[in-house]
């Protein structure tokens, strides 16, 4: 894949021993002031609680997250994520431009999620806008917020109409033990993964280090918008592309878990998805967004980054 760089030339020899710790992926340099949590998150979402609280089961909407994880972990093995990369891997259901298919998500809501029951294009472009004005020159970030959720179409029958637990919710790597940092863990006893010895390990069928890009995720949204991007010839650096696989994997980003197969790519990566994180979290409004408006700049950053026409 070709990666467009904009290298950063100084002729000071102390800039030119910056440490990898210090750097982004593909030459951009995650900026110092805003390696804090500069962003201003509120505390509870639309609903009056608290983001990501899993545990208020007195709510219909709650309920029904807690039955689309139980279906989810229980279905979610190994050998039906090979089947579901091999048979979406063909990208042979439709072809569109990036902008046709977040049009298209405004029939599509995500049961999974207990912080919002908007449109999926507003959350697209909230969050998009909210790094647009904290990171106003990594435009490949931008667009990154942009497109990051767009493989939620395999929701839509033109795209299989696959069920929400295949689409939708946080994800986990398959073929080794699901680990307790897991939302609603206890369901994955019905997994017959979990009692499959070559499976239930710690590294199960991986090697300690061997990178995230050779473990078999949960299959979702995610992993088929990786696929699109990346097989589509897509110049967004390798961080933007590691954003949109790894968005929904809170048991690393979020508890700390699984580091023990990533390697050192992965490490850096994982600097830029921390930052990506809470805007895609935290930006979740009933304040929508003007599309009309926004379309024309990402509208140049789809021509920038991407072909006219996708593979899906």
């Amino acid at each position: 894949m070709t990666v467009l760089v904009e290298h950063y030339v100084s002729d000071s020899r102390i800039e030119e021993k910056k440490t990898k710790e210090e750097r982004g992926d593909g030459g951009f340099m995650v900026p110092k002031s805003k390696e804090t949590d500069e962003f201003d998150a509120p505390d509870i979402n639309f609903l009056g609680h608290s983001f990501r609280d899993y545990e208020n089961g007195e709510s219909e909407r709650q309920q029904g997250v807690e039955e689309f994880y139980r279906m989810q972990h229980i279905h979610q093995t190994y050998d039906f994520v090979k089947d579901m990369r091999k048979e979406y891997g063909k990208l042979n259901k439709m072809e569109m431009s990036i902008w046709e298919c977040c049009e298209l998500l405004n029939n599509v809501v995500d049961e999974s999620d207990p912080d919002l029951d908007e449109p999926q294009i507003q959350h697209l472009l909230q969050t998009a806008e909210a790094i647009r004005k904290d990171y106003p020159n990594e435009d490949w970030l931008h667009l990154t917020a942009l497109i990051h959720d767009l493989g939620k179409v395999l929701l839509l029958p033109e795209f299989g109409g696959l069920p929400q637990w295949a689409v939708v919710g946080d994800t986990f790597p398959v073929g080794c033990t699901f680990d307790p940092a897991s939302i609603h863990h206890k369901y994955f006893k019905e997994n017959p993964d979990n009692n499959t010895p070559k499976y239930n390990t710690k590294n199960g069928v991986y090697s300690e280090g061997c990178g995230l890009d050779n473990v078999l995720m949960s299959w979702g949204h995610d992993d088929y918008m990786y696929l699109v991007a990346k097989e589509n010839g897509t110049t967004l650096p390798h961080a933007g592309l590691f954003i949109i696989r790894y968005h929904s994997f809170y048991p690393l980003h979020k508890a700390g878990t699984y580091t023990h197969l990533m390697n050192d790519e992965d490490r850096e990566d994982l600097k830029w998805l921390h930052v990506f994180n809470k805007y895609d979290l935290y930006s979740k409004s009933k304040v929508h967004v003007d599309v009309e408006q926004m379309k024309p700049y990402y509208i140049s950053l789809i021509n920038k980054y991407f072909p006219a026409k996708l593979k899906w």
